[in-house]
């Protein structure tokens, strides 16, 4: 057997061995990472641990020791939660009530966006400085190729990574998960292998044993309709779908079945890339009570059609897909989608589709969250296509860029539409959280 790399996380010593250390020779720590293929790997994903929640207790001392919960109020979610509150079944995304229930001793904070973002940006400058290929996914996590940076940083991929998690915890003041593997796939499972303040490596050699035992859900893509549809078939984990040939699951599930033919073998050809694609656009907000009649909702979707319009035109972007997200009282999400044959950018197209989708879930059932995106975008060329070809769009257009314009001399709430400024019950339609802006990529 031939030597392989050591690599200690706390002082950085690294060198070849032909045994792994239980402990760092030069400072005694047990963080220590032993690999065949340690210094040979470059592509990387980072992940913040608990990002909120981190940036919280940093700032707080006095909260290090507690469970601490980040989100909404009493009918939010949770946006992030620290470790402790794990240990008691919180989780992201939870409804509030429910993991108040289950850790009634944790700390409660409202989200502080600004800060985060303050915060995501210092990180994202230390990956800046390493390489030109990052790609970030969200405000606390991204890809990383390193490949070819040896001589610039005079180390491997991996010692540079360790040097990144250091400077991040020492400077900063919170903790990162790095995976190292050779392809985005396997780096992003390899990430959360390790957590917290975890380092974990995917070789090329251990890819498909690896893999075998790994539940498919972990493949990207792979949502709950599908992993309910290939159990029914008897494809539970990873391993199951290597037994497969590709031929058959292709006939089975088409072009999804040839994506997981691929990736239950590790192979994953998509490259680093900075520039990405925008995916969709959306905002959506929960409201401080439920809500069941189509004139509130509707009032609430056309605010919302107008911040997401305001965005859209930040971004110069037009969209020809328009999606409606509603989430009932007792928690279950219903999402509907319209195509249109112009993309477009404009609130009151927006506003004329999704009241449409909206009329026809109106059944009596009352809804706590609202939310309305787009997808299949394109740049926009300054005006909508519409605006070409239907003079009754072209007018609303005209009429719609007007009030933009004056928008930007004296800000929003100088123009107000008559729909919102009569709002039959503010205090129903008021959101208890912030309108939710996402911008999703690839």
């Amino acid at each position: 057997m031939g030597a392989a790399g050591h690599l200690c996380r706390d002082c950085l010593t690294h060198a070849e061995s032909r045994r792994a250390p239980q402990r760092c020779p030069q400072c005694g720590s047990p963080r220590v990472l032993y690999h065949d293929e340690l210094f040979a790997l470059s592509i990387a994903h980072i992940d913040c641990d608990a990002f909120y929640a981190s940036v919280e207790k940093r700032d707080d001392p006095s909260l290090v020791d507690k469970p601490l919960i980040v989100g909404g109020g009493q009918r939010g979610v949770v946006s992030t939660c620290c470790y402790l509150a794990r240990m008691s079944g919180v989780r992201s995304a939870m409804p509030m009530f429910q993991a108040k229930r289950l850790c009634p001793d944790a700390v409660v904070i409202k989200v502080d966006m600004p800060k985060y973002v303050g915060v995501s940006r210092q990180i994202r400058a230390k990956m800046d400085a390493l390489t030109p290929l990052v790609q970030p996914l969200s405000i606390d996590e991204a890809f990383l190729d390193l490949s070819g940076t040896e001589k610039v940083h005079k180390a491997a991929p991996a010692v540079t990574l360790a040097r990144l998690a250091k400077a991040i915890e020492d400077d900063i003041g919170v903790t990162i998960s790095v995976g190292l593997s050779h392809n985005k796939f396997l780096a992003k499972i390899a990430s959360e292998l390790d957590k917290p303040r975890g380092f974990a490596v995917i070789g090329v050699q251990e890819t498909v044993s690896l893999l075998a035992t790994k539940p498919i859900s972990v493949i990207f893509g792979v949502g709950k309709v599908m992993t309910e549809t290939l159990r029914k078939d008897g494809l539970v984990t990873i391993g199951d779908l290597q037994a497969r040939s590709a031929e058959d699951l292709m006939r089975r599930y088409g072009e999804m079945g040839a994506r997981l033919a691929k990736l239950s073998r590790g192979e994953d050809y998509r490259k680093v890339s900075p520039e990405r694609e925008t995916k969709s656009v959306s905002t959506e907000t929960t409201f401080f009570t439920d809500l069941a009649d189509f004139d509130s909702l509707s009032t609430a979707l056309l605010s919302l059609c107008e911040r997401l319009s305001e965005r859209l035109k930040k971004q110069q972007l037009v969209g020809d897909t328009i999606s409606l997200k509603l989430k009932t009282a007792g928690f279950r999400t219903r999402t509907r989608a319209q195509h249109v044959m112009m993309p477009t950018q404009l609130a009151t197209s927006l506003y004329e589709v999704g009241r449409q989708l909206l009329a026809r879930e109106i059944d009596g059932t009352t809804f706590r969250l609202l939310g309305i995106g787009v997808t299949g975008l394109e740049p926009a060329d300054g005006s909508d296509p519409a605006d070409l070809i239907e003079p009754g769009i072209a007018r609303k257009a005209a009429a719609e860029r007007a009030m933009d314009r004056v928008r930007d001399k004296f800000g929003r709430d100088s123009l107000v539409r008559g729909k919102l400024y009569r709002q039959p019950k503010a205090r129903d339609t008021k959101p208890e959280t912030d309108d939710d802006d996402r911008t999703e990529t690839q």
